[in-house]
């Protein structure tokens, strides 16, 4: 009974085991379907020496230092503001939308006065999400709110969940709100950073602990089996204290409610022989058919030479998540929509009958987190479980 299993070796479950077996001295073992660690946070590099994130670009951006601080006991970082733009009628244009994207797309004339409006009406505001300027009671912003909402937001939108953006929680539509200055970095936080060796190695120097077992290549569903007696979970036919599970909610379950939709992504790659490709290391493709970013993963990785003549772009086209497909078969993204929470919460009320599961990530909880929220919530989730361990 002193097993504790956990499912998934992203941020959610290697923060969990790493906590477990060094501040609780406890016996970990972790589950990995793939055949990696790191889960959709892995990287590598090619032959080129470019370091690579295999399932998209991830950055940590965050206001609360004691997160960088956390990472610190398993990597070295570097500082690195996330700069992005976006392709909008033919040019580029800032990402976020901020104050030169404005001029960019009504003409340096004109906005003059709608700049005025802007600092008057949000003053003393860093970000506002675009819906406020869509509902604005003045005609000049709401106009301009429009024509963003209509060449950028509903078009990706679209593309990357499959539905209209009125169909969308808010809160997820809200992630990148306009800038109300001339501010280039994609998110207004206050600590940016990357982890000079890539995300694989960290997650590697925070799983090396004696207590951590890791076992890859492994599909936990085909182990875990339910107690309906003694409302316990047991795992490979023996009782486990807990089991941490941070993988997809619906799955654990059978699909016995129905399956809760996710977004996948079809990512390619392209290399030329350039020293550089794009003009940032993101860029946006709202209007585009089919896909919507392309990331230049040359212009992220530390220390490589940005003069040597071939780089290379993983250009994003998302689709449904199909576990069965050849494509899309990894669920990247829960679609935050109501009827998909009133359907997660039916799954979460049948994890709650049973006395030693805990549910923690984006899949398991059916929750967009951002990194730095996701490493935090996970730190938080184990102060919960190491008082439930002490009682």
């Amino acid at each position: 009974m002193d097993k504790i299993i956990v499912v998934g070796s992203g941020f959610s479950g290697s923060i969990l085991a790493r906590k477990l077996a060094e501040e609780c001295g406890r016996k970990v073992t972790i589950i990995e379907k793939r055949a990696h660690i790191g889960g959709n946070m892995y990287d590598e590099y090619d032959e080129n020496g470019i370091l690579i994130q295999k399932y998209g670009p991830h950055f940590l951006n965050t206001n609360k230092y004691f997160i960088i601080e956390f990472l610190e006991q398993y990597a070295e970082l570097f500082p690195h503001d996330t700069k992005l733009l976006s392709f909008i009628d033919g040019n580029y244009v800032r990402l976020p939308f901020n104050f030169k994207t404005l001029q960019q797309l009504v003409g340096a004339k004109k906005s003059e006065a709608l700049l005025a409006k802007m600092r008057k009406e949000f003053a003393g505001r860093d970000r506002v999400p675009i819906f406020e300027l869509t509902e604005s009671d003045d005609e000049d912003i709401r106009e301009y709110g429009n024509l963003l909402f209509e060449k950028a937001y509903r078009t990706y939108t679209a593309k990357q969940w499959g539905l209209n953006p009125e169909d969308i929680d808010r809160s997820v539509l809200d992630r990148v709100p306009m800038a109300m200055n001339f501010d280039e970095r994609y998110l207004n936080k206050d600590f940016q950073y990357l982890p000079k060796k890539g995300f694989t190695n960290l997650f590697k120097n925070m799983l090396d602990h004696p207590n951590i077992e890791i076992k890859l290549n492994t599909d936990a569903l085909e182990y875990i089996e339910f107690d309906e007696e003694k409302k316990k979970i047991n795992y490979d036919g023996e009782p486990v204290e807990l089991l941490i599970f941070t993988g997809a909610i619906d799955e654990l379950f059978g699909l016995k409610y129905g399956r809760l939709p996710y977004r996948s992504l079809d990512i390619k790659y392209a290399y030329e022989n350039r020293k550089s490709i794009l003009p940032s290391e993101i860029i946006s493709y709202p209007q585009a058919s089919g896909y919507t970013r392309s990331t230049e993963y040359k212009k992220m990785t530390y220390g490589i030479d940005q003069d040597m003549p071939v780089s290379m772009t993983a250009t994003e086209y998302p689709l449904p998540y199909n576990p069965d497909a050849e494509k899309g078969n990894i669920p990247y993204y829960p679609i935050i929509a109501q009827e998909n929470v009133r359907l997660y919460e039916k799954y979460f009320e049948e994890a709650e009958r049973y006395g030693n599961i805990v549910l923690c990530g984006r899949l398991a909880e059916y929750k967009y987190y951002n990194m730095d929220v996701c490493i935090e919530h996970a730190l938080e989730k184990f102060e919960e479980i190491k008082k439930q361990l002490e009682e």
